[in-house]
């Protein structure tokens, strides 16, 4: 009778540590999605700047137009790339190409003094350092993620229910300076 009660209890702790288990994996991937959320957003929000500025900028910048051009196809790439990896990377260009056009505009005073065009750099650089803060809780998630993916027990639980992994999302440096070489092939 006491061996039956052991083997009952047993069964009991597997039971609720495959629960805990499983709950602590739907929860990681579920915050791992959020944050993937999160930076959409910003993302989008970048996006819908990025055109305002450049109208803004156009009538001023008529010898730099190679520089508006190089930003709207930056942002063209980025709104239809949808993996992870290549989000990063076409993210990345965007962002150089937009540092690249304020300090274009820096040479420019009456850019400097137009305060419809400084209202829309300083939303660009605040959405740019949302990005920059949500891309980094994003990726700390994913570790966290892939971490419990990996380790035991929990990998038993995770490769029963058929977790997947997640991309970090980040781009080398070798990545971010082969695009325009890849997208000028397209």
């Amino acid at each position: 009778m006491m061996i039956m009660w052991i083997i009952i209890a047993v069964i009991a702790a597997l039971l609720f540590w495959g629960i805990f288990s499983y709950n602590r994996l739907i929860t990681a991937r579920n915050d791992v999605r959020n944050a993937w959320s999160q930076i959409d957003i910003q993302l989008k929000r970048r996006y819908d700047l990025i055109p305002n500025l450049v109208a803004a900028v156009t009538g001023y910048l008529d010898h730099e137009r190679q520089i508006l051009d190089q930003v709207i196809l930056a942002r063209s790439r980025a709104l239809v790339t949808q993996r992870i990896p290549e989000k990063a990377v076409t993210e990345a260009r965007l962002s150089r190409e937009i540092k690249g056009l304020f300090a274009v505009m820096e040479s420019y005073p009456v850019l400097r003094a137009n305060h419809h065009v400084l209202r829309l750099q300083d939303e660009l650089v605040s959405t740019e350092n949302r990005i920059a803060f949500s891309r980094q809780l994003y990726n700390d998630l994913v570790a966290n993620y892939l971490t419990l993916l990996q380790v035991f027990p929990d990998a038993i639980v995770a490769s029963l229910f058929g977790f997947t992994g997640a991309e970090y999302f980040s781009a080398s440096a070798a990545e971010c300076n082969t695009l325009p070489a890849a997208a000028a092939q397209q």
